[in-house]
């Protein structure tokens, strides 16, 4: 049986999930974070990472039982049954497709400052266009091929990320981080959820075990190296963006900005060239973790086999790779990404609660024959999943009703097309 080549290393995998969670959004975010919760913006980077590394842990003992292609769909389809592990599925992938979406029109708008053009019009669906064409090509042509990429623009991204922190810090003010104002609980949960958007995206480390080497070892390594990496490089940046700025909130380019204070124009410029890296590597990852979500529903038989078919040659899931890609061009052009954008950071929520959930069922005995037995068990026993559950759960309470309601909204059509799929299959 025709089956996705194994490919990946653990490193590799470290670079899909770093790739996926330093996009665009820390070049911009940063000033959203501040508005809400001023100095105390790094403690939150540091306070969301550890919950995120809380999550990682889950996860990396989830990665250890498992060798399929799936992620969070696979721990809690295994743990919950068919629905909530389609529920799950749907959720990744939807949110993927949208910030594949969203990402590819922030590429186009980053782009449009030296060429205006590329912001409107046939310039502007004409890249978008390309872009989508020119990805999904070359994931097409090999899990390697998209690997490549992914590691190359992770490495473009994260240069001028340590040129601004290292040269940043000497310029940085103490007291624009010592200063703290008096902040509500409504706004500590607001900036907790646009932490969660910021941080996303590690749970697509686990999505490609599929096309990993030796899985069960290697998604644990690379869901912790992941974290870790990236908690310490956004809290730097966080830290020099606002010791520097000092009224970070007001600026719609901190980076950018902050960079032109101690490097002048030409720190500008290599911030704004390193957006555009972060942002193309992210639209090449997403590509590559998108595709493999829906194709580890049709390969369960809960979406239509022609998603699940394996090319011939290059053994890797070329239908799912265009099918995702075709749907995040139509919203990109379309712009409803944006609304869609709003359930993002609930149905991240959704997969990590879901599966730290996961983590303590598969321990049960009963679960002893139907699972592998676990590589790496997260510590402080069920403390570590408890804890993340109850703090996914805080973070989802202080959404708007806005995003509550496209949340509700998003899983009701994950419900009817799990129906539907269980009456086609009948």
């Amino acid at each position: 049986m025709l089956t996705l080549k194994r490919a990946l290393g653990r490193w590799d995998l470290t670079a899909i999930g770093v790739n996926q969670v330093i996009g665009g959004a820390i070049f911009l975010w940063p000033a959203q974070v501040a508005a809400q919760v001023g100095a105390w913006s790094p403690i939150g980077f540091v306070l969301i990472g550890v919950l995120s590394l809380s999550v990682a842990l889950c996860f990396a003992e989830l990665g250890s039982r498992f060798d399929t292609t799936g992620g969070p769909y696979v721990f809690t389809r295994a743990a919950f049954g068919d629905f909530v592990g389609f529920e799950i599925g749907w959720m990744q992938w939807f949110s993927r497709a949208s910030s594949q979406a969203s990402i590819m029109a922030a590429t186009a708008i980053a782009l449009g400052y030296y060429w205006p053009a590329l912001t409107t019009g046939w310039p502007r669906a004409a890249f978008l266009a390309a872009l989508t064409l020119i990805f999904a090509a070359i994931n097409i042509r090999g899990v390697r091929h998209g690997s490549a990429v992914v590691n190359v623009m992770t490495v473009g991204k994260l240069v001028p990320l340590a040129i601004f922190i290292v040269v940043g810090f000497a310029y940085v003010q103490p007291s624009r981080l010592t200063t703290l104002p008096s902040i509500t609980l409504q706004q500590s949960l607001a900036a907790g959820l646009l932490l969660i958007f910021i941080y996303g995206g590690y749970e697509v480390v686990p999505v490609p075990a599929g096309e990993s080497l030796d899985p069960r070892r290697d998604v644990p390594f690379a869901m912790i190296a992941t974290i870790v990496s990236v908690m310490i490089i956004m809290t730097l940046t966080q830290v020099v963006a606002q010791g520097v700025l000092g009224d970070v909130a007001s600026h719609a380019t901190p980076i950018a900005d902050a960079a032109a204070v101690f490097l002048g124009a030409a720190g500008a410029l290599l911030i704004g060239i390193g957006s555009v890296v972060s942002m193309t590597g992210n639209n090449a990852g997403q590509v590559l973790s998108g595709s493999r979500m829906i194709f580890a529903l049709a390969e369960q038989g809960q979406l239509p086999a022609l998603l699940a078919r394996i090319h011939p040659i290059y053994r890797t899931p070329a239908n799912a790779i265009i099918f995702t890609s075709g749907v995040a061009l139509t919203l990109a052009l379309s712009g409803s990404f944006a609304q869609i954008a709003l359930v993002s950071a609930l149905a991240r929520l959704l997969m990590y609660g879901g599966s730290a959930a996961a983590t303590l069922r598969l321990r049960s005995p009963r679960f002893a024959h139907a699972v592998k037995p676990a590589g790496f068990t997260a510590p402080f026993g069920p403390v570590m999943p408890i804890a993340a559950i109850g703090v996914c759960a805080a973070l989802a309470a202080g959404a708007t009703g806005r995003q509550l309601l496209g949340g509700v909204a998003a899983l009701a059509i994950g419900g009817i097309l799990f129906l539907c799929s269980n009456r086609a299959s009948v």
